[in-house]
This record gives structure tokens, sequence and C-alpha cells, in this order.
């Protein structure tokens, strides 16, 4: 076999899991706690083959999930109330890369903990804060131009991508690079439309102020 074919150990140890953390880790990006919770639920019914680090075993107790399940329904609660979603994504700018991290890092079952900690920083952390900061620059403009009234839309095509992301994670982690590029895509498309649409607001209304 060629040098530069991944051997199935390495595809299942390191390239598997990465492409697995990277899905979990964007999703963490617009979601805190809806990828840790499915991956822990996945782990705990043995669903799509996902399997977790052994120090992360915790994640797939009954308190765990409970817990997490709570915190997910806030998180999606309260992104729908308008000015609390901006504080909720102050608080973000921290708690999402950390948030990516631990998701990324729980994939690499076939790592010893510390190894799996790294790993799951250095594929996790970016990540997340990556999609985290196009989340608020959406929001942002959003909230710019229509003075809010779009938020809870926005947060509910999130939670729907944050969701999708971790499924397509789960069945097909291979097309995670590509697909993150879409949304990625798709994002910037949006940011600028309405940074546009901001910019032929303010050149209407100036003449009639000056």
């Amino acid at each position: 076999m060629p040098d530069y074919i991944p051997t199935l150990d390495v595809m299942q140890t390191w390239i598997l899991p990465a492409m697995l953390g990277l899905g979990l880790a964007a999703a963490s990006g617009l979601r805190i706690f809806i990828p840790l919770l499915m991956a822990a639920l996945a782990a705990k019914f043995n669903l799509f083959g996902i399997e977790l680090n052994e120090s992360m075993a915790w994640m797939t107790s009954n308190t765990a999930i409970a817990a997490l399940g709570l915190a997910t329904v806030l998180e999606i609660v309260a992104d729908k109330i308008p000015f609390l979603d901006n504080a909720l994504h102050a608080v973000g700018i921290v708690a999402r890369p950390i948030a990516g991290a631990v998701a990324a890092g729980s994939v690499f079952a076939g790592l010893d903990p510390t190894a799996a900690a790294v790993a799951g920083i250095i594929v996790g952390a970016p990540t997340a804060l990556a999609f985290g900061a196009a989340q608020g620059g959406t929001r942002a403009a959003s909230t710019a131009t229509t003075g809010g009234m779009a938020n809870p839309f926005l947060s509910l095509v999130e939670d729907i991508l944050s969701v999708g992301t971790v499924l397509l994670a789960f069945i097909m982690p291979v097309l995670i690079p590509v697909a993150l590029l879409f949304i990625f895509w798709g994002v910037w498309k949006l940011y600028h439309r309405w940074q546009r649409s901001q910019g032929e607001n303010s050149n209407r209304i100036s003449p009639a102020g000056s």
C-alpha cells in the first residue's frame, strides 16, 4: 500500500474522529449544548457507531443527559427572546470554544485522555470560535437592520443547522468539510446582503435629514 494512503487504523483513530469532531465543534459555534447532548445520547444508545473517549464516559450518565437536555432547552428558548439573545451570545464568546473543544475531544475514542483533550482543543476550539463569530456578525446585522425582529427566525435556522450538522457528522463525517464551507458561504452572503441593505437605507435617509 502506498505511504500516502491512510491505513484503516489511522482512519479510525485520527481522520474520522477529526471529521466528526469538526462537525460537532461547528455545531457548538451555533448552539453550545445541542452537540454535547446529541453525542451523549448517541453514545449511550449505541447510535451511528458513536463512542466517546473514556474520560468523557460521564456524559452518558442519566444525570449528565438530563442536565444537558435542560441546558439545551433553556439555550434554545433564551435565544428566541430579544436582548436576552445578545447577552447569551456575549457569554458564548467564551463558552462556545470550550464546548467545541469538549465535544470534539470526546469522540477521539481511540486516544488516551490527554491526547484526546489536545486533539479536541486543536480541532474544536478554533472551529467553534469561527462559527460563533460568523453567527454573531449575522445576528448583529439582523439587529441593526430589522431591530431584532428577524432574530427569532435566524435563531430557528441556527437550531436546524446545529442539529443537521451533528447528524451529518454522525452519518457521513467525510462530508463535513464540504458542508461547513457551504454554511460559511451562506452566512457570508447573508451578512453582506444585510450590510448592503443597511447602506441603501442610510443613503435614502441621509438626503432627507440634511
